[in-house]
């Protein structure tokens, strides 16, 4: 059975911020690499929450999207 989630991410080390969340804080996404199942995303905010597994091909989708500019901001 695929993972779909991490109940606690503080478990796992290696967690980078995002490339696009902002220097002054706040929302902030942070991703781990190389993970079996897929793209774990957790909010940088909690640690020691719950980060969510998205599966290769959909997180890569969901990146080219954000640099080819469908949410706006950059």
């Amino acid at each position: 059975m695929t993972e779909h989630s991490i109940p606690d991410a503080a478990i796992s080390s290696g967690w980078r911020k995002s490339s696009y969340s902002g220097a002054e804080g706040g929302s902030c996404l942070e991703v781990l690499d190389r993970h079996p199942h897929g793209t774990p995303v957790r909010d940088s905010k909690a640690p020691d929450g719950p980060a969510i597994v998205v599966p290769s091909g959909a997180w890569s989708a969901f990146v080219d999207a954000v640099k080819g500019g469908a949410f706006g901001g950059r």
